[in-house]
């Protein structure tokens, strides 16, 4: 195989992973001559369309993949080989023939609170408004701060900074940190937006993050032997080990990308600890639990026998 064509959503986070997927597969494989197809996503089409309202009516529900759908039927297809995604956009059950093939190197996964004024979540006044597209980022920052009000935002990263900066109702966006890092916005201050915006990260063990935050994955279809072998060489293995725990424990939950859940994973020395904070559909106390262990899978069915 001497020509690879890698499926990408088309964002500047999107477009700035396929690269990092494409340098990868340069440095393992010189002579491998790569390049990438722009695809665009229902997610994409529908800027307009809160993250929910993908799952009213006659609409797919949101984890049946709004961001994913397209770039599988392109790989269903056989007009890309591969494609590139963040992975805590995949769906959590795959469809029969699409596997993950590889992970990159996994990013700092904190979330980030970017305000108008410094001192952190602790610093926001109260009935301060805060933005975010994320179900589970609004339930844990209610949770934590019950007086603050939550508001949605879409959009990519510039555009919702731009959003939140603009808008003078707004006091406070909650962000990736993997996302701010790749696109080189991760600093202590933000002045490029208008008025200088203050960057705080927040503790992953108090307001742990979505399951695969800040990994980005590599999807195919019924790759043949070469093919695996390729994406092979570019998988890292400690990434692979905590993704893949953290998935199945969703899988475990019945949960998808929206369901308001936090995972928060480490690996040391070999041994994997979770720790995940569950929220009820419905208003109410988030359940905890934690477990360690060397096999993703074993750890994961005890991190989700902890909660029951």
């Amino acid at each position: 195989m001497t020509d690879l064509i890698l499926g990408t959503r088309g964002s500047e986070l999107a477009l700035t992973q396929t690269e990092m997927t494409k340098a990868a597969l340069a440095a393992a494989w010189p002579d491998l001559r790569v390049r990438h197809e722009v695809i665009k996503t229902s997610g994409d089409l529908r800027p307009d369309l809160k993250l929910v309202d993908f799952s009213r009516g006659d609409q797919p529900v949101v984890d049946k993949g709004i961001f994913t759908k397209e770039l599988e039927l392109a790989l269903k297809a056989g007009t890309i080989h591969a494609a590139v995604h963040s992975l805590k956009d995949v769906p959590t059950i795959l469809d029969d023939g699409f596997r993950i093939a590889a992970v990159l190197p996994r990013a700092p996964i904190e979330d980030v609170l970017i305000s108008k004024i410094p001192g952190g979540l602790d610093a926001l006044p109260p009935g301060s408004v805060v933005a975010t597209g994320s179900v589970r980022r609004a339930r844990q920052l209610q949770w934590l701060r019950s007086d603050l009000t939550v508001t949605d935002i879409r959009g990519n990263v510039a555009t919702r900074i731009r959003k939140a900066a603009g808008d003078a109702g707004i006091s406070a966006l909650l962000l990736a940190r993997a996302g701010l890092l790749r696109l080189g916005l991760f600093r202590d201050v933000l002045t490029e937006f208008g008025a200088p915006l203050h960057l705080t990260v927040l503790d992953a063990a108090m307001f742990p993050p979505a399951a695969s935050q800040g990994a980005v994955a590599i999807e195919t279809y019924e790759a043949n032997e070469e093919l695996a072998r390729l994406l092979a060489a570019i998988n890292h293995a400690p990434t692979f080990q905590m993704i893949t725990a953290e998935r199945r424990f969703l899988e475990l939950l019945q949960a998808g990308c929206q369901t308001p859940v936090g995972v928060h994973t480490t690996l040391v020395h070999g041994v994997l600890h979770m720790k995940a904070l569950v929220f009820p559909d419905a208003a109410g106390e988030p359940a905890r639990s934690a477990a360690s262990g060397t096999d993703p899978f074993t750890v994961a069915a005890g991190l989700f026998r902890a909660l029951t």
